[in-house]
């Protein structure tokens, strides 16, 4: 299989809730003797198309002899765009990933591994989880931007009616909270997410991670969910099916990532759910000013765990290999700058200036610092804390297929169709079959 048929055949797997349309163009990229024209290809909107040709155009007029182009496409053509053009010289100099393709672009050659001064800087400006998802074999390919991670949200206003005076922070807390938030007419105490693959696997891999357990084993080469700690997790979603603590009817998921489960929190039917940052602007215009009444708080602790984790997915900037040496070299130079605390307002890089006026948390520990009192609400300060103990969503050939045979088990054992020992021992043979497919 060549590599543009192993890149179009990939599972997208991780998708972030954006599905901006933005405004295509084309350029042609390379060296002459004119000078330098780096593409960079993105699935933002217009809007921060034209806050990247901004920080081109101040990066261009101290590199004169470099022309940067910006390219964007909907998010559901990306990887088919950097699939079809991404092998070939002409191809885009910088694409702004889902680091869960990272291992096979890397394998197929068709993105560069970062200089050493590029990976020095993101090793040192980025946390571990955070580097460590824009790596590959221990080189560092790419520059992270942005970052999604998971914590508990709740609805302040339903606590207070049940007389719930702090958010749950083990297991039996969540219990307990949402029997008395039953008790005093809520319809659905603990919402779950189905009928969307990630809505449903990185709730429970959070709380997985926050149970001392993984997804898969320490190379990514199997399963992991045969573990004590997976098959607590699986008993404690079927303790809450059983004790009519969640309804599964308003847990539904639309092909636009809203839909019933959504619904359900904003008209304040749900008390509290596991979900990621992102979905911030959406509960806003949804709530309102019954917005204030959102908090979070760190994913509750499982009864073999010691720490909250949450689960972690990020994007990240690379350079495609198939540039020329100045090429590349000028995309780089690009990125560091775009990256760098001197392109943006106030100590923020342009790219995190860009991140936060989508409403998207940034990864730059000095962007996060430049930013602080814009995150620093009882809806985001959770999740900038919560950046120092996530677990990086694994990046391994075949995990967006394994992540469906997840969900398939997660979702039969929310509806009852199977039990906790029988939804993991399932669960664990079609994970385990997804990975030794990829291979």
């Amino acid at each position: 299989m060549n590599s543009t048929t192993r890149i179009a055949a990939m599972g997208i797997g991780i998708v972030a809730a954006l599905t901006l349309a933005g405004c295509s163009g084309t350029a042609d990229p390379g060296s002459s003797d004119d000078g330098v024209t780096v593409t960079y290809l993105t699935h933002w909107g217009p809007d921060q198309t034209k806050q990247l040709e901004a920080a081109a155009t101040a990066f261009s007029k101290d590199h004169t002899d470099v022309s940067i182009k910006i390219q964007s496409v909907p998010f559901d053509q990306l990887l088919s765009t950097l699939a079809t053009q991404g092998t070939g010289p002409d191809g885009p100099t910088i694409t702004n990933i889902y680091t869960a393709w990272l291992p096979q672009l890397a394998a197929d050659d068709v993105i560069a591994p970062a200089p050493d001064a590029i990976a020095a800087e993101v090793t040192d400006n980025y946390a571990a989880g955070f580097a460590s998802a824009a790596s590959n074999d221990g080189a560092v390919y790419g520059i992270p931007n942005e970052v999604a991670l998971y914590q508990l949200n709740y609805n302040t206003a339903l606590f207070e009616s049940a007389g719930i005076s702090a958010p749950p922070a083990d297991w039996a807390s969540v219990t307990s909270a949402a029997t008395a938030l039953k008790d005093a007419g809520v319809k659905n105490p603990v919402g779950f997410i189905t009928a969307w693959g990630n809505g449903v696997v990185h709730p429970f891999l959070s709380l997985l991670a926050s149970n001392g357990g993984s997804f898969l084993t320490e190379d990514g080469s199997a399963s992991a969910l045969t573990s004590p700690e997976a098959l607590e997790v699986a008993e404690f979603y079927e303790s809450l099916v059983k004790g009519g603590l969640t309804d599964i009817s308003l847990s539904t998921a639309d092909a636009n990532t809203t839909g019933p489960y959504l619904d359900s929190f904003s008209q304040g039917q749900t008390g509290m759910i596991v979900m990621a940052n992102w979905w911030k602007s959406t509960l806003e215009s949804a709530m309102g000013d019954a917005f204030s009444d959102v908090a979070s708080a760190p994913i509750p602790v499982g009864p073999s765990g010691d720490t909250s984790s949450s689960i972690s997915y990020t994007w990240a900037n690379v350079v495609s290999s198939q540039a020329d040496e100045a090429t590349q070299k000028a995309a780089w130079d690009f990125l560091t700058y775009l990256n760098g605390p001197d392109s943006g307002a106030d100590g923020s890089s342009a790219m995190g200036d860009i991140l936060m006026g989508m409403g998207i948390l940034p990864s730059r520990t000095s962007d996060l610092d430049a930013h602080k009192a814009a995150l620093d609400t009882p809806f985001l300060a959770s999740y900038v804390a919560a950046q120092a103990t996530a677990t990086p969503f694994p990046t391994v050939d075949g995990v967006a297929e394994a992540t469906t045979a997840l969900q398939t088990e997660l979702e039969a054992l929310l509806n009852g169709q199977k039990d906790a020992a029988t939804a993991m021992k399932d669960a664990d043979a079609a994970v385990n079959a997804a990975l030794t497919a990829a291979r």
